[in-house]
């Protein structure tokens, strides 16, 4: 399929965007004694290394940023190949059943991490920046766990993916 550039068509735009391929993450931190999680599709690595710096894109209309941004860390995992079901689950608009039965790891620094994840980061806010109707956000990586054993989930054409089921 070949789609038409129209700016003006939100649903083709998004189409586009979807053509390429993205890592999961889950954001989460206890605020309030209470865990906070939120998805994203936007995740960037390798922002830069001095200091390192990670960065994504959340919807200024979320109601669950608010309450993340209070923690002074933030749990980031990357979600593994077939963790889908997760993705579903931590971003349900019932905060009720977010965390039901989901394998929670507390962090070096107390952050909130999904057990089994391909990859975490625990962030510390670095900088926000205002763009459209997301904001852009850097965090400061202050710790990280990668494993070997386990390739992120991806997401291609609006649809869950493996790197294997990509090659």
């Amino acid at each position: 399929m070949t789609i038409v550039p129209n700016l003006s068509d939100e649903a083709a735009l998004r189409q586009a965007f979807a053509h390429f391929p993205a890592g999961l993450a889950a954001l989460a931190a206890q605020v309030d004694g209470a865990d906070q999680v939120l998805l994203v599709a936007s995740f960037s690595v390798g922002i830069s290394l001095s200091p390192p710096l990670v960065s994504f894109a959340v919807q200024r209309s979320s109601s669950t940023w608010p309450l993340l941004r209070q923690a002074p860390v933030i749990g980031v995992s990357i979600l593994a190949s077939g963790q889908d079901h997760l993705c579903r689950q931590l971003s349900s608009k019932d905060k009720s059943v977010r965390w039901a039965g989901v394998d929670i790891e507390r962090g070096d620094t107390g952050s909130v991490l999904i057990g089994h994840a391909a990859l975490t980061f625990e962030c510390a806010i670095h900088a926000e920046y205002p763009a459209g109707d997301h904001e852009v956000v850097l965090m400061e990586v202050k710790s990280f766990r990668a494993t070997t054993e386990q390739e992120p989930l991806v997401f291609h054409g609006s649809r869950f993916r493996s790197l294997e089921a990509m090659a």
